[in-house]
């Protein structure tokens, strides 16, 4: 895990989940806080080592990749939490993520685990877009919402923590299809990234970059190819269309994704839905009920 310094007051940890550091006087803010206990052990050894402080946390979205080593944070240092409003009840209640992603059920055992849920945590101010201060430095909260309902980044210093609203071009080929919730507001929350004035941004998995704004064009070209691919595909089938199940099926084996657990599956079907959903709402797929089943097919044009 490397420590990087970007302007006299802006940092960031760059590992598998990217964790920003802002320094203000005696003060200091982590931004997200890794999957683990261990990761957050590392972190403050190495803030110690540079005799940092860590005095505050900002959680910018409820996935257990972001927040899972913030409760250990909170039991050992005394530290003030931000999280964005909507996302603070799953980190207070991180059930809710493995409940959502099995549509509403009881979660099955093997989907309680560090991927998906977290230890429950302390918010002590919910914050929504806007502007805010730390310590003597002034933050802005940036609505990015798509891959989680009520993502926020941050603009301080000139520098852009932009949280999972982009990835970089080697995480969006690893993954193939990311995960997203809204295909609609990923999109406008990453022609919004290209308008924000600052130095360069930081993802949450991915390089810092001056030059963002070419890593956030390759973002919006891949999820407009993962559209065209989910269209092409239900324009393919027959006048009876193809069943949910049966899409994230093949839309699994068009991208070479192989689920091979409970957990992934519901993760991919989450995103294939919300792909899906978005080319329903465009009216350029029809979502129709048949034989007890949730089913797509084409919609005929009419001349």
């Amino acid at each position: 895990m490397n420590f990087i310094q970007i302007t006299d007051c802006c940092y960031y940890f760059h590992g598998a989940v990217n964790i920003g550091y802002i320094k203000s006087g005696q003060k200091g803010m982590l931004i997200d806080a890794g999957i683990d206990k261990g990761t957050m052990k590392k972190i403050v050894k190495i803030l110690k080592e540079h005799e940092m402080f860590v005095t505050h946390l900002f959680v910018t979205h409820a996935h257990a990749d972001h927040y899972g080593g913030a409760a250990y944070l909170q039991e050992t240092e005394n530290i003030y939490t931000y999280a964005p409003y909507l996302e603070s009840a799953i980190l207070r209640n991180p059930i809710l993520e493995p409940l959502y992603l099995f549509q509403g059920n009881s979660p099955l055992p093997e989907m309680r685990n560090k991927f998906l849920e977290g230890k429950p945590i302390v918010v002590d101010e919910e914050v929504k877009e806007g502007t805010y201060h730390f310590g003597e430095t002034q933050f802005e909260c940036i609505a990015l919402p798509g891959h989680s309902m009520n993502q926020l980044g941050l603009l301080i210093n000139g520098v852009l923590y932009a949280a999972d609203s982009y990835f970089s071009e080697e995480q969006l080929h690893k993954h193939k299809i990311p995960f997203i919730i809204d295909a609609k507001d990923t999109l406008n929350s990453l022609n919004g990234l290209k308008n924000i004035d600052c130095i360069g941004a930081v993802p949450g998995h991915g390089i810092y970059e001056t030059a963002f704004q070419k890593t956030v064009d390759t973002n919006i070209m891949y999820h407009n190819t993962i559209l065209e691919s989910i269209l092409n595909l239900i324009n393919n089938q027959n006048e009876t269309g193809i069943t949910h199940e049966d899409l994230v099926s093949q839309v699994c084996k068009t991208w070479a994704v192989n689920l091979n657990n409970v957990s992934m599956w519901m993760l991919f079907r989450t995103a294939i839905t919300a792909y899906v959903t978005f080319l329903v709402k465009e009216e350029k797929v029809k979502l129709f009920i048949d034989d007890n089943k949730l089913c797509f097919k084409k919609i005929e044009i009419k001349y």
